[in-house]
């Protein structure tokens, strides 16, 4: 390493982001002896947590990953996914990259620069950097969000747990994807109220449909939630969820709904803030714009994999078949420009 803080070694390739898509492609590209380095972040708080990890981090239990018929607390399925990668060669970094120089050549490196000044050069890089949910900003909620009591931003994800079954539960949000949550949670919950801020839903016509007209689901107009109440479970000694306090955007009046879950569904934002200037495309939500299938970007060189470029099912599995993909097409692309 230089004084400067720059390697002079060009590193084959770079995995950016630490979820499922970014280990799966650290475990593909080590085995193929790419000698991946993954620089996996730092925690932080962006309004709410962001963990080297990505959102399962804040799952305790994921049913839904095929081979664990027991289910699995999503950080130690991250602490798993690390090992194997780690196991075949992956190095990891933590340090976040807050800057990127990427070259459309194939004959000059791209370059990273990462927040303790480090200056990084790769052949090839993987951005797996995910999406984040977008939070109301409560401080219990993002408390409880962060220890598994009651409060989620993926019903598919979470919808199920015994926590939630025959229980009331509350969804915030007025688009398509609060129905599409609220839609799911009808088939566990006793109850699911709908709450949004406004009199009428921005959600599509069929979207609404489809959700409301599910026997046990409650809108609730006007009310936006400003805190998050909570109870000691009496067979953990956890704080769970009792109830969410209301306010009524017209009265400004407060009142209690008691809940035993709360699903915040107004969105996530990818996390590309730092590839803002990088010359990579995004499609009008902000997701690195991907033109076919696989993993390939408009730059050479450049692949993106999981919630980062994948607005639509941000599920476990799917983000590391994608983080699979971007190592094979990494590997396939070096080796064509005989970079390996």
């Amino acid at each position: 390493m230089s004084e400067n803080g720059q390697d002079s070694k060009i590193e084959k390739l770079v995995i950016i982001g630490s979820g499922p898509a970014g280990w799966t492609a650290a475990l593909y590209a080590s085995r193929a002896q790419l000698e991946p380095l993954c620089v996996i972040g730092v925690p932080k708080q962006d309004p709410g947590p962001v963990l080297p990890g990505g959102q399962l981090m804040l799952t305790t239990d994921v049913e839904n990953y095929p081979g664990f018929p027991e289910g699995i607390a999503g950080p130690e399925m991250m602490q798993l996914f690390q090992k194997q990668a780690e196991r075949f060669g992956a190095r990891v970094m933590n340090d976040d990259v807050k800057t990127v120089k990427f070259n459309p050549s194939h004959t000059e490196p791209h370059v990273l620069e990462t927040a303790s000044g480090k200056t990084i050069r790769a052949h090839a890089v993987i951005i797996a950097t995910g999406a984040t949910a977008n939070w109301l900003g409560l401080e219990n909620e993002l408390r409880l969000a962060t220890t598994g009591g009651g409060v989620s931003a993926c019903a598919v994800c979470d919808g199920a747990l015994p926590m939630f079954r025959d229980n009331p539960v509350a969804v915030v949000g007025g688009g398509d994807t609060a129905m599409e949550e609220g839609h799911h949670l009808s088939k566990f919950a006793s109850k699911v109220y709908v709450i949004h801020r406004r009199d009428e839903l921005r959600a599509s016509k069929v979207m609404q449909e489809r959700t409301l007209g599910k026997g046990n689901v409650e809108m609730v107009w006007n009310s936006t939630v400003v805190d998050v109440l909570d109870k000691k479970d009496p067979a953990s000694g956890a704080d769970v969820i009792r109830a969410v306090v209301l306010e009524d955007t017209v009265t400004n009046e407060r009142r209690e709904l008691e809940v035993s879950g709360l699903f915040v569904a107004i969105g996530h934002t990818p996390a590309t803030k730092f590839l803002r200037d990088s010359g990579l495309e995004f499609d009008q939500a902000g997701y690195i714009d991907l033109k076919k299938r696989g993993s390939t970007t408009n730059i050479p060189g450049v692949f993106a994999a999981g919630d980062v470029a994948d607005a639509r099912y941000r599920q476990a599995v799917t983000a590391a078949g994608m983080g699979c993909q971007a190592a094979l097409d990494a590997e396939h692309w070096l080796g064509e420009h005989a970079l390996v």
